[in-house]
């Protein structure tokens, strides 16, 4: 066995926090597996980190003695992807992390604008299931990332806002509310949802559990991607809130989309790293503003006839 990143990552966390459940949903990854992680570890390391029970997490003398050096390793390998990909500005490899429909019709136009710029490099898009909001970057997996906030706080994420849409209701189109022209959330509060199986806060945003006056949400349904989410709605378990653009990406014979005249939007967000921002990741950035840009541009001239 080998020691990883990821693990020395998954330790770090943990032992900032002092507290598995908070470090897990940083990490974008269930309790119990990070959990097996660090059992992995301390058998890979032959010593004991943590010590732990049901109330408490606490460092040993052993996982003291390795935090500084773990941070070093990864501010190092942090550093040297940094270097590698400074040095292959113009050419290599740029991996970028979405859920669910990225940030719809602008994802073609910022990738496009960016392959203008930089014809050489290669870029793969890695798509990622709810329970990683983040998409990738909280593991170093990608270099930037389409997300959608809520997220938890992150000192290393920084991220450009891209779009705002209307969140409206799915729901199969056999149920009584889908051929009304719009729904309230009051309207809704009894049925059962389908629920995203995510960080705490990303699941209850998309519960709408801001807006039900601590009405508690029947689940009828958990899961894991948008298809399920669809598969779900469609055999009747549940009803969904969802980002609009999703009629366009999604609509399939037996879904109704219904608008929500109450509910707050959702944001997508061009994420990245900033303690491992390299060239081509700003360069990604500056052709999302562009695009923004001539896109505001336009639809003034537009106004102005």
């Amino acid at each position: 066995m080998e020691l990883e990143l990821r693990s020395l990552r998954y330790f770090v966390a943990v032992a900032e926090d002092l507290h598995f459940g908070r470090a897990a949903d940083k990490l974008h990854i269930s309790q119990p597996a990070l959990s097996v992680q660090i059992r992995k570890l301390e058998r890979l390391l032959g010593v004991d980190v943590f010590l732990r029970d049901s109330r408490h997490v606490e460092l040993t003398s052993a996982g003291e003695a390795i935090l500084e050096e773990a941070r070093r390793t990864l501010a190092a390998a942090d550093h040297t992807m940094a270097v590698a990909r400074s040095v292959t500005r113009g050419s290599g490899r740029l991996d970028i992390g979405f859920v669910a429909n990225a940030a719809a019709e602008l994802t073609p136009a910022v990738l496009d604008e960016f392959s203008r710029r930089h014809p050489d490099v290669d870029v793969r898009m890695r798509q990622y299931a709810f329970a990683d909001p983040l998409a990738g970057l909280a593991s170093g997996d990608v270099d930037a990332a389409f997300v959608r906030p809520p997220l938890r706080p992150d000192a290393h994420v920084d991220c450009f806002p891209l779009l705002h849409e209307e969140r409206v209701l799915i729901l199969s189109e056999r149920h009584p509310l889908a051929q009304r022209p719009a729904v309230t959330v009051e309207m809704v509060l009894d049925e059962a949802f389908v629920a995203r199986r995510a960080p705490q806060e990303w699941r209850d945003f998309w519960l709408g559990v801001d807006h039900r006056d601590g009405h508690a949400v029947r689940v009828g349904a958990e899961v894991s991607t948008v298809d399920e989410c669809l598969e779900a709605v469609l055999t009747g378990r549940g009803v969904a809130f969802t980002q609009s653009s999703s009629q366009r990406y999604y609509a399939r014979p037996g879904l109704a989309f219904v608008p929500v005249d109450d509910l707050s939007g959702s944001t997508v967000v061009l994420a990245w790293r900033r303690d491992a921002a390299a060239p081509l990741v700003n360069d990604l950035v500056a052709a999302a503003r562009d695009v923004l840009g001539a896109r505001t541009a336009h639809r003034s001239r537009f106004s102005k006839h």
